[in-house]
């Protein structure tokens, strides 16, 4: 690797920036991020930028808004001083379900984030499995979205589960296409089940109405994006129970495991939960059924591939 190459981070998740340096056999470069008693946030560079190529890892983790702040004004630290190219690794991309106007007078947060991110200095993104792609489109320079759905399968598959016992079932219908990749993935394209699932507006409580495929007997991977709260998936799972389902597995890009997560995937004996490292898990919710499955390596590899003007298609497979 090159002197040319600089990785940044700020207080959202040191442990994954440094699993990232470590992969790439680099140091992490060393900056002061901290905030006065005033709650503002102060940036300084301990070590020089100028003309270097700079990756600032910064998931958008709780508290989401002192990090996504963070950001911003690492990003114009770098800008400031004279960076060659800054790109702004986020693992995970907050108010991603804000991406459009579904009721009246409301904003499109996401959009926002992506103007705010451009003006202070980004001059391209890194992400993974974004809540809705359109928000790519909201950027005006490149950004990258990878899928942790490979590294998922490639876990999955060490478990050697009999193919023609296991069903990869989608929590609702929006997630319906990663659920089939899934399932394609583990040479199981026909094993495929959707939950038909309710959402009330107001409270957010969500019910499953049915389980639309044959679940009988199976093992069950359900499978989305992240997992908040916990309610969908349990909802989903106990939907499953009602199928006779047997062993259920949970699998996710993204644990944000906020509000009542532990109290909700506690009360279910799921086989096994399984989650990658985009944000921290703190010690005080983790079940010991939850199995975490790091990407470090594969940002590793895409922040090389990217330095050296490689194309990212070709690394990740793609036709």
């Amino acid at each position: 690797m090159d002197n040319n190459l600089r990785i940044l981070t700020g207080n959202a998740h040191p442990a994954l920036a440094r699993a990232i340096c470590d992969h790439l056999k680099i140091h992490l470069s060393e900056a002061t991020v901290r905030q006065f008693s005033n709650e503002n946030i102060w940036v300084r560079l301990k070590e020089s930028v100028r003309s270097k190529d700079v990756y600032i890892v910064q998931p958008f983790s709780s508290p989401v808004n002192h990090n996504i702040m963070e950001l911003l004004i690492m990003l114009d630290t770098c800008k400031r001083a004279s960076a060659g190219q800054i790109t702004a690794v986020i693992p995970y991309f907050a108010y991603g379900r804000t991406d459009k106007k579904d009721q009246p007078r409301v904003p499109i947060t996401a959009r926002l984030l992506a103007d705010l991110i451009t003006v202070a200095g980004a001059n391209r993104v890194v992400t993974l499995d974004l809540h809705a792609q359109q928000i790519q489109g909201f950027f005006n320079i490149p950004m990258d979205e990878l899928r942790a759905l490979p590294l998922l399968a490639r876990y999955l598959k060490r478990k050697r589960l009999r193919p023609e016992d296991v069903v990869v079932v989608s929590p609702d219908i929006g997630a319906a296409k990663r659920a089939r990749d899934l399932a394609v993935m583990l040479d199981i394209p026909s094993q495929f089940a959707i939950i038909n699932k309710r959402r009330d507006p107001i409270t957010s409580k969500v019910t499953a109405l049915n389980v639309i495929g044959d679940v009988a007997g199976k093992q069950a991977i359900l499978v989305d994006e992240e997992i908040n709260t916990g309610s969908s998936v349990l909802a989903a799972a106990e939907a499953l129970v009602a199928a006779q389902a047997t062993d259920i597995y949970v699998c996710c890009t993204h644990a944000v495991f906020s509000g009542d997560v532990r109290e909700n995937l506690a009360g279910f004996p799921f086989k096994e939960i399984i989650v990658t490292d985009t944000l921290p898990l703190p010690a005080e919710k983790r079940l010991d059924n939850v199995r975490i499955v790091s990407v470090a390596p594969l940002l590793g590899d895409v922040i090389h591939c990217i330095h050296e003007g490689r194309s990212l298609g070709q690394m990740l497979g793609e036709q």
